[in-house]
């Protein structure tokens, strides 16, 4: 049976996996809920296996997403410490249960005998089963069994999926797109967002990561609180300390007066780290200490201040490739991407080819105070048919040029539009 495993623990994703394994059980993992939910959308399982501590979603919020979502699933939250079931959900029908839970029981450690030891009490039996929700009417008991500590849920009317995925997201903040990757975008933004997990938000150059991090931000309780960008990339490697911790006066030559760093600044609010993936070595270190305790110290100064402050990195590198190449720190970039969200290409978004193109169209208009204007049926064909290598920020440029070169035209016609090969490498 296909079973994902969801644990931010690689001990225990590692020991689960092996048992599974060794059963030819096909086995996945995920890093946590989130990743755990935009797996299962992309490969089918039949078994779920859910550490009860995870690092971004509550787990009980996820086994009811899977319960209405994926009604064939059968679903463990599991203790990682003694591999022990606490909440169990399985399909009518369905045997899993007591395959599950012989492997689990070979990893517990509590049926795990040195040699030469006579164990002189049995195990523990598992921990009570934790109801999920309430039935609607008294469900009677079954008869005691050995392999019947875990009870499934009470079996209820699932919903079908497809009538889930019908349902559009509502465009966040600031964001214009219908196209099933914005909505993914849409829905996994307003998933986490009252949340305080850190995020990674993935994507090519002009794909509008930052845009992404504020509708994050607008959408969460700290919208009233500030949001602070670092552009990794655009800061010398010896000024980017001080911007980011500040320093105390005469903390270097220069340093005439204290100066809060951004961080600090962002308190209360949210930290915007674009282009993460160009942070030099020395830095990666320090923001991971940061990320971990929540305390900034300013250059020259022995006290530790702490912050509350929600953290978004964003890349349009793959750091997965730099950690290999040594150039990007592993644990960083496992506390980084605790909850990613990957931003796609416009030529793979072509449903909003035109309906980005109308928005800026309008607001070039408005700024000049000139009537509306429209593109023409020819204009559009040339606009769909672009690959667009500079996605949304050259869509951009191109409607504006095609907005001065229309003059007092009322429509943008196909000799306005000005397309440009993409520079060879």
């Amino acid at each position: 049976m296909n079973t994902l495993i969801a644990s931010p623990n690689p001990d225990f994703r590692r020991h689960m996996a092996q048992a599974l394994q060794a059963s030819r059980w096909p086995v996945e993992e995920a890093l946590g809920g989130a990743d755990a939910l935009a797996k299962m959308e992309q490969n089918q399982c039949q078994v779920l296996l859910l550490d009860q501590s995870l690092p971004d979603l509550d787990v009980m919020e996820i086994v009811g997403l899977v319960r209405e979502q994926y009604p064939a699933v059968a679903v463990y939250v599991v203790d990682p410490e003694s591999a022990v079931p606490v909440v169990s959900q399985e399909p009518e029908g369905r045997s899993h249960r007591a395959a599950v839970l012989s492997l689990l029981r070979s990893l517990r450690p509590a049926n795990v005998v040195p040699p030469g030891v006579v164990r002189s009490q049995p195990p523990l039996p598992p921990l009570p089963v934790i109801p999920i929700r309430s039935a609607p009417e008294p469900v009677p008991m079954p008869a005691p069994a050995p392999v019947a500590s875990v009870v499934p849920m009470p079996a209820r009317a699932p919903v079908p999926t497809p009538a889930l995925k019908e349902k559009e997201e509502e465009p966040l903040p600031g964001m214009i797109g219908s196209s099933p990757a914005m909505q993914e975008v849409y829905h996994l933004v307003r998933l986490v967002a009252h949340r305080n997990t850190t995020i990674l938000i993935t994507g090519d150059t002009g794909t509008g990561k930052e845009l992404v991090a504020r509708a994050i931000h607008l959408v969460s309780p700290r919208m009233k609180q500030p949001f602070i960008t670092v552009n990794c990339a655009a800061i010398p490697e010896a000024l980017l300390e001080s911007e980011l911790f500040g320093y105390a006066r005469g903390a270097f030559t220069g340093a005439f007066q204290s100066k809060v760093g951004r961080i600090h600044s962002a308190h209360g609010g949210t930290l915007f780290l674009d282009e993460v993936g160009d942070l030099p070595l020395s830095m990666q270190a320090k923001l991971l200490r940061f990320l971990q305790g929540g305390e900034v110290q300013r250059l020259g100064s022995s006290d530790v201040v702490r912050v509350d402050v929600r953290v978004i990195a964003a890349t349009n590198a793959d750091l997965a490739d730099r950690v290999r190449e040594k150039t990007f720190r592993e644990d960083l970039y496992y506390r980084l991407s605790v909850f990613p969200i990957e931003l796609q290409t416009l030529r793979d978004r072509a449903e909003d080819i035109i309906l980005l193109s109308l928005h800026f169209l309008r607001e070039f208009c408005q700024e000049a105070g000139v009537p509306e204007k429209r593109i023409s049926p020819g204009a559009q064909q040339l606009l769909k048919q672009h690959p667009w290598p500079g996605n949304i920020r050259e869509l951009r440029h191109v409607i504006e040029r095609a907005f001065i070169l229309s003059e007092q035209n009322r429509e943008i016609l196909p000799q306005h539009i000005t397309l440009r090969k993409r520079p060879r490498p």
